[in-house]
């Protein structure tokens, strides 16, 4: 089964006067892939400026379109993709 791990990070210092609209949004969005099963995992980051997603089932092209939909993608510093292999 194939994983993708995504390294997500926002712009801290240039946050929109709406981030609390928009933190609802993307929870909202992150609900809903779960619940469709694609999404395995997400971990907030320590630093509480990003997270880390961990996708199933889905090849890194498909990932990238599911981010680019997140509300978050609007202050977004960067993203990082990585294909995962489970070692057995």
């Amino acid at each position: 089964m194939q994983r993708i791990q995504v390294i997500l990070t926002i712009d801290m210092e240039n946050l929109p006067a709406n981030f609390q609209e928009i933190l609802q949004q993307e929870q909202a969005v992150v609900a809903a892939w779960k619940a469709e099963g694609i999404l395995e995992h997400l971990y907030l980051r320590d630093t509480k400026n990003g997270a880390v997603l961990i996708f199933k089932n889905l090849s890194e092209g498909e990932v990238e379109a599911r981010m680019q939909t997140l509300p978050f993608n609007l202050i977004k510093k960067s993203v990082e993709y990585y294909n995962l292999i489970q070692q057995f």
